[in-house]
């Protein structure tokens, strides 16, 4: 298998009227709303992937250290998760 290119993002949330706002700071672009907070996290990491994609293809650097992701990584995720 072969190991894939990975960065740790910041993503700031925010509730507004139509549910959450998650952005990350310091990348342009870089934002997205959900109904939920899991969603708006989510749609926020899409947003990144079509970000890096696109300056991936320019020759652009992203701004984030990427870091080697091998079936032997082992990553910690603090997720929030709305109980009720």
């Amino acid at each position: 298998m072969c190991a894939s290119r990975a960065v740790y993002l910041s993503i700031v949330l925010e509730a507004n009227e139509d549910g959450f706002l998650a952005s990350v700071p310091g990348l342009q672009g870089a934002f997205a709303e959900g109904d939920t907070v899991e969603e708006a996290i989510f749609n926020c990491v899409d947003v990144v992937k079509l970000i890096a994609a696109y300056r991936r293809e320019r020759g652009e650097p992203l701004g984030f250290e990427a870091l080697e992701f091998t079936p032997d990584t082992r990553w910690t995720v603090a997720l929030p998760v709305q109980l009720a």
